[in-house]
């Protein structure tokens, strides 16, 4: 593993002074009294609780950089020189029939497969960090002209300034979810959905209730974990009525908001943000499968749920317990992951990382099969963000994954192409850009495809950052039907785990596929000692 340095890194905003640093605690070698700083110690000598996430909170996502002993780059892609799998039915396998424009990466998901999408990706859970809200239309009208699903994360009620309750404390309006449901279903052509996640305190507000009454939301996803934390979702608010507030609906709020010492500590402005927490989870077979089927009888068509980085036990429970309610689909997401909002050392240092629980997953996904138990479509997330990460996906899930969930990689064109927007309008664009064009026209390489699709009259409503992501997600498709081509796949269902080769034994071990020179060895002295 590459040389970790806990005491100073970049998603903290903090550095070691010395480039001499002693590799297990991340101190300089030598601590100079004196020191101008500016390693984690010294800032939370100051600071103190502030170190624990990374900053400026809204303005950022972050990913934990651990580097561990095996992850997907371990495993390569096959290449074959004869043959095709997944032409349509009657098409003879040749030079013009095999082309690689012709690969066709669409999927589905559901029990009964019942939502298209035009390519195997999806957003990760978009929910009440701040970077998510400034940022939903960008992202919820590129995922719907890229025909994707959209996931609409936990908290996005109980966090809404607007919100108003009943006397039982339910929702009864929520106008930031409105907005949100509104932008996606605005230009949605039929791939993808926009689904909506719900954690405990989403629960207990009636969230499920507030979105299939007024919405007619079709999909709600129960949310266990993610990858990046093993705590409920935090966000950071710097006033203090706005603390009171959250605290008064239920929330976790710290430092305590209500604490006089901490009212006169923020007055003086040595305080200055609180953090809104969620509360832990607790889950058992009988509360699950009684979950599900009451959000069944409230109207919901599919049921999904989202687990993270836990330990391999939780992982067979939500499998089995899946596979036993009928669940749509099943996202599994791995260590480190990446969000705006997580403590830095746990995204760095906590749960099973994505390749690891991936080929778990794989293997037990085989078990309950075996048994005669119909397994959960499912979704792999935990650090993906090119067209090879999701063919690797794909192949080592196969015959059960269906597509790759993103968090970062889907978040990033969206602001991008808002920030290009707003340079455009201050004529300031970057060398980086103003390379290719003065104007969205010439800039975005997409523009007039989007237009085509939405109209003339339309494009002037669609925010650039949607065309971002258009244009990311048409690179990871066009790149995956090269990559398919090669492989000799020529549709999604095909994609199979003897399509990838292990480049370490370690990796082998870890993921079940096998060492590439042992990959097709018995085939090729088959050939050779032929007669």
């Amino acid at each position: 593993m590459n040389l970790q340095r806990p005491n100073g890194n970049d998603a903290t905003r903090t550095g070691n002074r010395s480039t001499s640093v002693v590799p297990s605690s991340g101190l300089c070698s030598r601590c100079l009294d004196g020191c101008k700083g500016n390693c984690e110690i010294f800032k939370a000598a100051f600071r103190g609780r502030e170190l624990i996430y990374p900053g400026p909170f809204g303005d950022i996502t972050a990913g934990g950089d651990k580097n561990y002993p095996v992850d997907y780059s371990h495993l390569n892609i096959q290449g074959y020189a004869l043959g095709a799998e997944g032409l349509p039915a009657g098409t003879g396998a040749n030079p013009d029939t095999a082309r690689f424009p012709l690969v066709n990466t669409e999927t589905g998901y559901g029990w009964d497969r019942k939502v298209k999408l035009s390519l195997p990706i999806f957003t990760g859970a978009l929910g009440s960090t701040e970077i998510a809200r400034k940022n939903w239309e960008h992202f919820a009208v590129g995922a719907a002209i890229s025909g994707v699903t959209i996931v609409c994360g936990e908290n996005v009620c109980g966090i809404d300034p607007a919100l108003e309750l009943n006397a039982a404390g339910k929702v009864t309006k929520a106008p930031d979810m409105d907005r949100r449901i509104e932008a996606y279903r605005k230009y949605h052509k039929g791939y993808g959905e926009i689904l909506i996640q719900m954690n405990v305190e989403d629960t207990r507000l009636g969230v499920a209730e507030y979105i299939i009454d007024k919405h007619r939301i079709e999909t709600i996803e129960l949310k266990w974990g993610q990858g990046a934390k093993c705590i409920g979702g935090e966000i950071k608010v710097a006033q203090l009525e706005r603390a009171l507030e959250l605290q008064r609906r239920g929330y976790i709020v710290t430092p305590d908001p209500s604490d006089p010492v901490i009212q006169a500590s923020f007055k003086a402005g040595a305080i200055k943000e609180f953090e809104r927490h969620s509360r832990l989870g607790f889950v058992s077979r009988e509360g699950f499968m009684k979950e599900v089927e009451r959000l069944r009888s409230l109207g919901f068509k599919r049921i999904t749920l989202k687990t993270g980085a836990y330990s391999l036990k939780e992982l067979a429970m939500a499998l089995r317990w899946g596979s036993e309610a009928r669940i749509d689909l099943l996202t599994i997401d791995g260590a480190s992951g990446g969000t705006g909002m997580s403590p830095w050392r746990m995204m760095e240092e906590w749960g099973i990382p994505s390749i690891y629980l991936h080929s778990a997953a794989a293997e037990y996904a085989a078990v309950l099969a075996s048994s005669g138990r119909r397994v959960p479509d499912l979704a792999f997330a935990g650090g993906f963000s090119t067209e090879d990460h999701v063919f690797k996906a794909l192949a080592l899930g196969a015959p059960y994954v269906k597509a790759v969930c993103m968090g970062r990689a889907l978040m990033i064109p969206g602001m991008v192409g808002k920030n290009i927007a707003q340079w455009l309008k201050e004529g300031n664009l970057p060398k980086s850009v103003s390379d290719y064009g003065s104007t969205a026209e010439e800039i975005f390489v997409n523009y007039e495809k989007v237009k085509d699709m939405v109209g003339a009259s339309e494009i002037g409503n669609i925010p650039l950052g949607a065309i971002g992501i258009y244009s990311y997600a048409e690179k990871i498709k066009v790149g995956l039907q090269q990559l398919m081509a090669g492989a000799r796949r020529f549709n999604i269902g095909v994609i199979g785990r003897k399509d990838l080769m292990s480049l370490t034994e370690e990796c082998a071990r870890v993921t079940g596929i096998p060492y590439l020179l042992d990959c097709y060895r018995d085939e090729a002295l088959e050939i050779l000692n032929s007669k």
